[in-house]
């Protein structure tokens, strides 16, 4: 791999959900050349987001890149990273970078034996396929970074490309903090769906504007206090317990 005198790569992308065209932007306003993106199921949204760039097979963008990003759902990951393993598409020297958070570089293990270098950045935000909006989170974000220990500087130096501040995370650790970004999105959703519901009932308009001041200064307000105030048997100190 070359990457160019000045450390610029030649990337493409698997996966053109919400996540993979808004990494490619991130990565092409960090200097990158963008080589081609997969075709998704809004191809016209994807040209929107990333204008000119070629849309190609999954072997082929791997074939004409130096760094590869794959963004495809945590089941799709292992047999596609298999599939080109046994198409000989992945190079020596090449970057393999993946985004789902519960997966460290083990899962690139079929890369890895075709001498490509596999990392592992999880950006620590909702992607809402809307790339104004995905770009600014990300950069007010964390990133949890897997990599070997030679080239975790590699996939440290990404995620601040990405605009994130990277965040190591050991590979036995990656599945902890799967269900803990998960544990976050999922309360936090039906909450606030439970909330906008019964204002909605009593005849709030446009609830969901009603709790966005609401909802923010509460997270930060609990994020602030932090684990202070639980204790080491995982009670708030001044909790009262029945019985």
């Amino acid at each position: 791999m070359s990457g160019g005198r000045d450390g610029r790569l030649g990337v493409g992308v698997i996966g053109a959900g919400r996540v993979g065209p808004v990494i490619a932007a991130a990565l092409a306003g960090a200097g990158h050349a963008l080589t081609g993106i997969t075709s998704g199921s809004d191809d016209d949204r994807v040209e929107a987001i990333l204008p000119g760039v070629p849309v190609l097979a999954p072997e082929e963008v791997v074939r004409r890149s130096e760094l590869v990003v794959i963004a495809v759902p945590h089941d799709q990951l292992l047999g596609l990273v298999v599939g080109l393993a046994d198409l000989e598409a992945w190079q020596p020297g090449q970057l393999v970078l993946h985004t789902d958070a519960g997966y460290g570089v083990e899962v690139l293990a079929p890369a890895l034996r075709r001498g490509a270098i596999p990392l592992a950045i999880h950006p620590a935000i909702v992607f809402t396929g809307a790339s104004s909006i995905d770009l600014r989170q990300l950069a007010q974000a964390y990133a949890a970074v897997t990599a070997p220990g030679p080239v975790l500087p590699i996939a440290q130096a990404l995620a601040v490309e990405l605009g994130c501040e990277p965040v190591v995370v050991d590979e036995e650790n990656r599945a902890a903090y799967a269900e803990a970004v998960a544990t976050a999105t999922q309360f936090s959703r039906s909450i606030v769906r439970q909330s906008a519901e019964l204002l909605a009932g009593v005849g709030v308009e446009n609830a969901g504007a009603y709790l966005s001041a609401l909802v923010r200064s509460s997270v930060d307000q609990a994020l602030t206090e932090g684990a202070g105030t639980i204790g080491a048997d995982g009670i708030p100190p001044d909790a009262t317990i029945d019985g």
